[in-house]
């Protein structure tokens, strides 16, 4: 089985992150008034070009290292059905040559993934031929101490 470059966290940030993008529709009330209650948040899913989500899966992505950024274009293929788990190096080594092309690699392999419809389930289609299960994976950052996280444990039983 092959090793992966990048963590579940983070696979998982990405996968959370791009399932929100993907909801996001084209305009959809074109009538719309200036406040959002008053149209019965009609307007919450559309995609008007300013999606702080956009920014900051962007930011994120073109942050990781190269490493991390061909395994993430290598899950998204393999998930996408492009290949198998059995052919993962095969895989890695096209998305080495396609990154390989570009003039700015981190931000266009960014560009890339984020232009690929059902991005975050296409990745976690590939998480799961590792038989890696990214939702147990902490997406938000837990500042509480160890002691009370097992106290928070506790009180949900």
């Amino acid at each position: 089985m092959p090793e992966l470059a990048i963590s579940p966290e983070k696979l998982a940030f990405i996968i959370e992150k791009a399932r929100e993008f993907d909801v996001k529709e084209g305009e959809s009330d074109i009538d719309s008034g200036s406040n959002a209650a008053d149209d019965d948040m009609i307007d919450v899913l559309e995609d008007n070009g300013q999606d702080p989500v956009v920014r900051e899966l962007t930011s994120f992505i073109s942050a990781l290292n190269e490493d991390e950024q061909i395994d993430l274009v290598t899950l998204m293929w393999l998930g996408r059905g492009d290949g198998t788990i059995e052919e993962w190096d095969e895989l890695r080594t096209s998305a080495v040559e396609a990154r390989a092309e570009y003039d700015h690699p981190r931000r266009e392999t960014a560009q890339y993934l984020l232009g690929e419809p059902m991005l975050g389930d296409l990745i976690a289609d590939g998480l799961e031929e590792f038989g890696v299960d990214w939702t147990d994976e902490r997406t938000t950052p837990d500042s509480s101490s160890e002691s009370e996280r097992d106290q928070d444990e506790s009180t949900k039983e």
